[in-house]
């Protein structure tokens, strides 16, 4: 075989693309291009600000102490926030994904209004729950809590749905078959093949609980956020770098509980 005719077999390297994924491309790229001007991004603006970005960093080393008890409680409340917001979330989303569950619903109508109802709550953004709790139940944790409570909802029904759909039909046929009720059929035959999906689902609610938890504590919601809010208000910056410190503590300390957990729980449950 000669030289030429082995290059000629080797696969195209680059096809030309149809006119309508150029033209599609370059509709995505014009968009792209408008989007940089309208979200104001400026070289010149970001160059200019480094010396600011730079004293504000120098005034946050080293960060203070002076305040650690107070931070460390606000820290606790934050997490505290976080862990029921979840875990209470959790339970409510398991009935709820029952319903919004195609293979478990018991009536296309009620697929959809859960459905809906579970997509506004997750698109609804979490700083606007939070100031609609903080507006109606006053300031402090407990508003923020129930923003978790809310968003937690929005992430996890949706999912725990999913997961049901997905679950092998053959348990759940042989308890219908045998005469189970519908709740028998759920917690026996569906429940089981999805919990460890579900387990993982829930962690990672918890790990962007705490996250969220930070961000409420800036509109009024309580925990660790607040305190940042009042630091940066006051110039201290120095507190605001131990603030940020513990939080990233935190965030780290959950995350790897998280992968311990899911370490443990999914794969134990896969062997």
């Amino acid at each position: 075989m000669t030289e030429n005719s082995s290059s000629a077999a080797l696969p195209i390297r680059f096809e030309a693309p149809s006119p309508v994924r150029a033209a599609a491309f370059a509709l995505f790229l014009g968009f792209f291009l408008w989007s940089l001007v309208g979200a104001g991004i400026s070289i010149s603006d970001l160059i200019s600000g480094l010396p600011n970005m730079g004293v504000i960093a120098s005034e946050m080393m080293p960060p203070a102490t002076d305040r650690f008890s107070p931070m460390l409680m606000s820290v606790l409340v934050t997490f505290q926030m976080a862990l029921v917001g979840t875990v209470v979330g959790v339970l409510i989303s398991v009935p709820l994904a029952v319903l919004a569950a195609r293979n478990l619903t018991p009536h296309p109508a009620v697929y959809v209004v859960v459905r809906g109802g579970v997509s506004f709550l997750r698109t609804v953004p979490d700083l606007a729950w939070a100031l609609f709790f903080v507006a109606s139940v006053g300031l402090g944790p407990f508003a923020g809590t129930l923003t978790l409570i809310v968003d937690t909802i929005g992430f996890c029904a949706r999912f725990f749905a999913e997961n049901m759909e997905e679950v092998d039909p053959g348990p759940a046929e042989a308890l219908s078959a045998m005469g189970a009720r519908r709740l028998d059929v759920v917690v026996c035959g569906v429940l089981p093949g999805a919990l460890p999906a579900i387990i993982n689902t829930s962690l990672f609610a918890l790990e962007k609980a705490v996250r969220s938890s930070v961000v409420l504590g800036l509109v009024g919601a309580g925990g660790i956020g607040a305190e940042l809010a009042v630091s940066m208000e006051m110039f201290r910056y120095d507190q605001a770098a131990m603030i940020v410190l513990m939080i990233f503590v935190l965030v780290l300390g959950v995350e790897r509980f998280s992968s311990v957990a899911r370490a443990r729980f999914i794969s134990g449950d896969e062997g």
